[in-house]
This record gives C-alpha cells, structure tokens and sequence, in this order.
C-alpha cells in the first residue's frame, strides 16, 4: 500500500504542478484584463510540440538547456500576439464578451492546425534527464523538473509583482483599472505583457513536461480544463492558491485514474470544481471583491 501512495504522490505532484502552472498563467492575464484565455492549454501542447520538433532522439542534455528557452519565447510571441489580437476590439473596456470567442477561436485553429500538420496521433518526446526511482519504480524525470519550474515561476512572479515598477503597476490595474489608466498608466501595453509573461509560463511548461503530456489536436482542452479549475479551486488571482490547489487536483486525479480509471479523471476534477463553487466561490485563496453598481 505504501508502494502504491508513493507512486501517486510522486506523479500525482508532477501532475499537478502543470496544473498549476496552467493556474498562475490564468492568473496573470485574468488579473490585469479580466479575461479568461481559454487557448491556454493548447499553447501548453504547442510547448510540447516545439520540444519533439526541435529535440533530437534521443535528447542531448546541453541541446535540451539551449532549445529550452528558445521553445519558450517563440510560444510566447505566438500568445503574446494572440494577446494583441484579443484586446485589440476591446478598445476601454474588457467588459465586453469579445474575448471569449477570440480565445476559443485560437484555440479550435491552434487544434485544427497541429492536426491538419502532425496528424490525429499523439507525439512523443524522449527526456534528456534519466528517470530516478520511488519505491524501486523508475519515475519519468519531467515530473520532478515540472515540480521545480513551478516553485520557480511562483517565486519570480511573487517577486515581479511585489519589487518591480511594472509587476507593481500591473498589481494596480488589478485592483482598478480605471484608476490605473487616470494616473496615466499604459493599460493595454501592460496587458500585452501579461500575455507575454503567461506565454514564458506555459511554453516553458510545455517544453520541460513534453515526456509526459499527451501532445496531439485534441489535449489541449484536457489541460486548460484541470489548469483553470486549479484555478478557481485556488482562488483566482492567487498564486498562493494555484502551487496548492494544482498539486492537490493532481494527487486526486493520480488517485482516481488508478482507483476507477483515466476516463474518470475529468469528471473528479469537475466534481470538485462544483463542490468549490457551492461551498466557497471565491476559492481557497480567493477574496470576495466589492462590485460597484
């Protein structure tokens, strides 16, 4: 029995720490603009994509630290434009509905595009990292790097948004956009870079976690689905929330994929997601806000 925990808490940690990298993407466009982009998970897949396009196989360890931040910026500059894209008919206000098609839109022609190219067939990447062992079970590298990367982005963001004039003025337009934009902050190109920032978030994710993701067309709504009720579960806005409430959601669906199988797995993390939403809707880590009427 203890064998078995092992196993789920090792990859069920790793699972969730993509969960809740997904989150602290969310996070910050929702957090400067209000919107939800729901292309998220499929710019993770094309993180996934850039790391069996650009890898050899087997992977070289140095090669894989170089094409590291290389998958990263061309995913970045991919959501960042998608970003220009989505705001640009918003105009003043992000109170219009306009986003919800722009970013359901990318993400139906991100999917149409990876299966008109690679085809209905999931990818698979070899790690450049040898496995390390749990309980004599040899356990895939990536899910400790992933649990890594997300102590790392939770880290800087902490540190971007609290030390720095432009995490501090992005903090500002969270808080009151309308009062930010009068004080003469450039809202909509602070924006933009919290697209940026989550397209660095999700393509390094997609890169480092390319061995353990399902990459093809269809994956992409797997992910954006557990990443955005890491989210909620968290609290949305919150960091904090997202590095505790992602893992969690990994352990549970690590625990329900072996307990009743994999086709359950969606319907646990949903199940969770209403019983948040009828028992505290502002999440773990949420805050009730004050609306104006």
């Amino acid at each position: 029995m203890s064998y078995e925990l092992a196993i789920i808490l090792v990859r069920g940690l790793g699972l969730g720490s993509i969960f809740a990298l997904l989150a602290m993407s969310f996070n910050v466009v929702h957090s400067s603009s209000g919107i939800l982009n729901f292309a998220q998970g499929n710019f993770l897949v094309l993180g996934g994509f850039a790391a069996a396009f650009l890898l050899a196989s087997p992977p070289d360890m140095a090669m894989w630290w170089i094409m590291l931040p290389v998958a990263t910026i061309i995913v970045a500059a991919l959501l960042s434009f998608h970003g220009w894209i989505t705001l640009l008919p918003l105009r003043n206000s992000t109170e219009q509905d306009s986003w919800m098609i722009s970013t359901m839109a990318v993400s139906i022609m991100i999917g149409a595009g990876l299966l008109i190219t690679q085809g209905p067939f999931a990818q698979t990447v070899q790690s450049a990292f040898a496995s390390f062992r749990v309980m004599g079970t040899r356990t895939p590298a990536p899910y400790a790097l992933c649990f890594v990367l997300m102590i790392a982005w939770f880290l800087w963001l902490k540190w971007f948004h609290a030390r720095t004039l432009t995490g501090l003025a992005i903090s500002a337009i969270s808080q009151d956009m309308e009062a930010a934009r009068a004080a003469g902050l450039r809202v909509r190109r602070l924006q933009l870079l919290a697209f940026t920032i989550s397209g660095l978030v999700v393509g390094s994710t997609g890169f480092v976690a390319a061995p353990v993701l399902s990459i093809s067309a269809d994956s992409g709504f797997r992910y954006v689905l557990n990443g955005f009720i890491a989210a909620v579960v968290g609290g949305m806005g919150s960091n904090t929330g997202a590095v505790i409430a992602g893992p969690l959601l990994g352990i549970i669906a690590m625990v329900a994929t072996y307990q009743v199988g994999g086709e359950y797995q969606n319907f646990v993390s949903l199940l969770i997601l209403v019983l948040i939403l009828m028992f505290r809707p502002q999440g773990l880590f949420g805050r009730t806000a004050a609306r104006r009427v």
